[in-house]
């Protein structure tokens, strides 16, 4: 099956482009210096001999209108065609948001849950994080254990502060994973393989054990067990400079898990937050009682194939 990208607009990163070839055999068309009569051309050629095509038009250009009708005309012969857009939304989960900020046609579907969907959530909330809080005993239990003799110094508790709803901090939960006084000066991202972080801790990291305090953050109701991850003041304050409505993942309580987290490594830079913003803004906008539980599926599937960073 193959997929034929028109233009540049949106760059696809690997771990797109590695979804994508599970199931498509992308091919790219640059739209720059050619003539709608050569790009058709390009398309001819890509659409000969296969029973699958999908066009997606990847452009900030207005499309010619010759061209537009070559692409209906392949309509005809069940060759579809979408936007960027629309093919980061069905396909991938995530929606799109241009770095400039150019585009808000999609900011009045971004809304805070309704009575009854908050009423669901918090359903949800209590009646796993409280079954989890009690079967998990043991685990936290011996984590307290592994962390008090691989580094005896420091608590075993983390509390620090975060942004939750509506961009008020409150004090977030963890285990610690790293020695004490891993920061000093100026806050940095945790990264791959990161030298404060201890043998244990890296563990509880991969399988996500670190976050099992943060179930009381739910109880409290500081936070949803599904939502966007809470970050700090420090990193909420460079966002909201640098990425276009940054803002907008405030409007709902963060989560200790969420679908950014599981379609979407450790963030560890400026580039790893706006992608995380474009499926935490998939999982407001799109919100369902299928999606909740999808996305608790999948970080099941995190926690035991040790697929977290």
């Amino acid at each position: 099956m193959i997929l034929i990208i028109l233009g540049d607009k949106y760059k696809l990163n690997k771990i797109e482009l590695n979804q994508i070839q599970k199931k498509y055999s992308p091919n790219h068309i640059s739209l720059e210096n050619k003539s709608t009569e050569q790009i058709i051309k390009e398309l001819s050629k890509l659409c000969k001999n296969q029973k699958y095509k999908l066009i997606i038009l990847n452009t900030k250009a207005n499309i010619p209108d010759e061209l537009i009708k070559y692409l209906t005309s392949l309509e005809l012969k069940g060759i579809k065609f979408l936007t960027i857009e629309h093919f980061l939304e069905k396909y991938l989960g995530k929606v799109y948001i241009p770095r400039d900020g150019s585009n808000i046609d999609f900011l009045d579907q971004i809304k805070s849950y309704k009575q009854k969907q908050l009423l669901i959530k918090r359903i949800i909330d209590f009646s796993i994080s409280i079954p989890l809080g009690i079967i998990s005993m043991p685990i936290m239990l011996y984590a307290a254990y592994r962390i008090k003799k691989e580094s005896p110094e420091g608590p075993v508790i983390f509390k620090q502060k975060r942004i939750g709803l509506n961009g008020k901090e409150f004090v977030c939960y963890k285990f610690r994973s790293m020695v004490p006084d891993a920061e000093k000066g100026k806050p940095k991202f945790a990264s791959k393989d990161d030298p404060r972080v201890f043998k244990w801790g890296a563990f509880m990291r991969k399988t996500r054990i670190d976050e099992l305090p943060q179930l009381w953050n739910v109880i409290k109701g500081d936070m949803h067990l599904i939502g966007p991850r809470p970050e700090r003041k420090y990193w909420i304050d460079i966002f909201e400079k640098n990425i276009p409505y940054y803002n907008l993942r405030h409007i709902v309580k963060p989560g200790i898990t969420g679908w950014a987290q599981v379609c979407y490594p450790y963030g560890a830079n400026e580039e790893d937050a706006y992608q995380k913003l474009l499926y935490d803004l998939y999982y407001i906008k799109n919100w369902s009682f299928w999606l909740e539980m999808k996305t608790i599926f999948k970080t099941i599937l995190v926690m035991f194939g040790k697929k977290g960073i």
